[in-house]
């Protein structure tokens, strides 16, 4: 396999080790999410620590108004993300 192969079974992985610990195993619950990205994210986002951050956080990604981030919404955060480091990492 290739790298970028990898990557996105790192990144499906990544979700579902996550996802269903509260309920529906295909989205991520605010607390879900929350433990994702404390665990997962930390280098890139830092460590949420406060609920109302997990909220906003939750609003940005819930396209459809569910209060959960399904793997749709989940692909277009981790794509964000990885486009402000790039930006980021372009510019040192």
């Amino acid at each position: 396999m290739s790298e970028l192969e990898k990557a996105m079974i790192a990144i499906i992985d990544a979700f579902h080790q996550y996802s269903g610990k509260e309920g529906d195993k295909h989205k991520l619950k605010k607390s879900e999410l929350k433990e994702l990205i404390n665990n997962e994210l930390t280098h890139f986002l830092g460590e949420i620590k406060d609920q109302e951050t997990v909220d906003k956080v939750m609003e940005a990604l819930d396209s459809d108004g569910d209060a959960e981030c399904d793997f749709q919404e989940f692909v277009a955060f981790i794509a964000m993300v990885t486009s402000a480091c790039h930006e980021f990492f372009e510019h040192e």
